[in-house]
């Protein structure tokens, strides 16, 4: 693997712009689709949405899953504690910040008892935008108590459940059966995948070609709503990965929008941190009146919903006070696990 400098930083620059694509899609859906809701309508924003559904989940998972192979065979316990406790306690923690902010309203309206059961509930049914880090650790644990079966097996398992469209009602089960098989693949064929993305940066006007093929078909079976179809999402959701990293490529070869590699960087702080300033901006923009566009809205709030746990992180940072929000303390590892500078992880 190519490292990302000569300064010896490990991080792959591709790997950061994808990962920052992927976020600030997340955070644009979420906004989005919130302001659409609370006004009533729709907007451009709601296209662009719409373009990525295909892929903007898959994406993130096969991403996951890229560097499965260098850590899955640590002792469990190490694992454990990387792959478990890691992304639990950063749940826990924000989940009691969004109840800070959002169950004294829901105890006013509903009373104290639906306040508790709504709080209880939270530690089987993901709470909110959270679910993604609730759902990884499970990704972690499967794949290594399945790691000794043939990947072809893995895969056509993943497969039948992303095709059956599974619908129970929890939040677990039912994305499970969806993204699985798209982190299986980012475990598997992650050699393929960096010799993709590397080809990509070395042909480059080869690689834009493929981006616009891979657009242009995404944009006309999302448009004739076909992108939903059983067999026909997965091969979306794949080739959109494809496209995803194909771009990431193209971008890291020229140093291009580097933001987005910054964002990449920090997706967990986006992530977690994303759904107040999100909540706020929008509840502000819709009451005032200050801008009445539907989409207009809807992008003011997404760019406020990354940018706002940035500078926050940036803050932690520079004063140390906070970094608790975005840095998992040594008292929450495991013992006798240490704590050591990590590995190249998923939403890190």
């Amino acid at each position: 693997m190519a490292t990302s400098s000569s300064s010896g930083d490990p991080r792959i620059p591709w790997v950061d712009y994808a990962k920052g694509i992927c976020i600030i899609l997340v955070v644009m859906m979420h906004s989005t689709l919130g302001v659409g809701e609370a006004m009533g309508g729709t907007g451009f924003m709601h296209h662009v949405v719409e373009f990525a559904r295909p892929f903007r989940m898959p994406d993130f998972f096969l991403i996951s899953g890229l560097f499965l192979s260098l850590v899955i065979d640590r002792p469990w316990r190490l694992y454990l504690d990387r792959k478990v406790v890691h992304f639990a306690y950063f749940y826990v923690l924000w989940f009691l910040i969004a109840v800070a902010f959002k169950w004294p309203g829901l105890i006013a309206e509903e009373g104290i008892k639906a306040g508790v059961e709504q709080f209880l509930l939270a530690f089987i049914e993901p709470f909110g935008t959270l679910w993604f880090i609730y759902l990884l650790p499970i990704f972690f644990v499967t794949a290594k108590l399945v790691k000794r079966v043939h990947p072809l097996i893995v895969l056509a398992v993943a497969a039948i459940f992303e095709t059956l469209r599974v619908h129970t009602g929890s939040t677990v089960i039912d994305e499970f059966a969806a993204r699985f098989l798209y982190f299986c693949v980012g475990w598997y064929a992650a050699p393929y995948i960096f010799a993709f993305a590397k080809m990509v940066g070395d042909r480059a006007a080869a690689g834009l070609v493929l981006v616009a093929l891979w657009a242009l078909a995404n944009a006309t079976l999302v448009w004739f709503d076909l992108a939903v179809l059983p067999g026909v999402s997965i091969v979306l959701g794949l080739a959109g990965c494809l496209g995803v990293i194909a771009t990431a490529s193209l971008l890291a070869r020229f140093n291009l929008a580097r933001f987005i590699r910054y964002a990449g960087e920090h997706s967990i702080v986006i992530y977690l941190a994303f759904f107040i300033p999100m909540a706020a901006t929008r509840v502000i923009l819709i009451k005032t009146g200050i801008v009445t566009d539907i989409g207009w809205v809807a992008l003011i709030v997404t760019c406020v919903g990354v940018i706002s746990p940035l500078i926050l992180f940036a803050i932690t940072e520079a004063t140390g006070w906070g970094r608790f929000l975005f840095a998992r303390p040594a008292a929450f590892y495991l013992a006798g696990t240490g704590k050591t500078r990590p590995e190249l992880q998923p939403a890190e």
